[in-house]
């Protein structure tokens, strides 16, 4: 990983060409001065390499007391393990470490031995492993109006 965040500093007048987003509204040219374009096929990936080189950041200049036991991420969610009293402090560290401050963490506690993670439901048992379940959030009636701007089969699969 580290590689590629060099390669983007040493090219870095080609990394901003690609993530540089124009566009015109009201006849009026505008610049999109942070960050990369919603859309952008080169979106996701910049967002990913900035997250890798965020995380790493932040897990090998943490204190010792803070450090998680586990790190596991998918996209912007991660399921950490640490002590109790280390929470606050491991979260707190890499929202200090991002210079951009673009990015905030946040953190949710188990409730009762369990947390929901994605879509996962993680329990934790008295006799040491973990009982995982699909979760599912329960649906709600949604109407949309027949003459709005949508399509007819949108409209028919509400």
């Amino acid at each position: 990983m580290s590689d590629i965040i060099n390669i983007i500093e040493s090219r870095s007048n080609l990394f901003y060409f690609i993530v540089l987003l124009t566009f015109r509204f009201g006849g009026q040219l505008y610049r999109q001065l942070f960050g990369a374009a919603m859309g952008s096929p080169v979106s996701p990936l910049v967002a990913d390499m900035y997250m890798e080189f965020l995380e790493q950041k932040a897990l090998t200049t943490s204190p010792e007391e803070y450090k998680p036991r586990l790190w596991k991420r998918y996209v912007d969610d991660i399921l950490k393990v640490l002590k109790t009293d280390a929470v606050e402090g491991f979260t707190e560290h890499p929202n200090s470490i991002d210079e951009t401050g673009s990015i905030k963490f946040t953190y949710e506690m188990e409730h009762e031995g369990s947390l929901l993670f994605l879509d996962i439901f993680i329990t934790r048992q008295q006799n040491g492993p973990l009982k995982l379940t699909l979760y599912r959030k329960k649906l709600i009636q949604i109407s949309t109006y027949i003459l709005s701007l949508t399509t007819l089969s949108s409209t028919k699969s509400v």
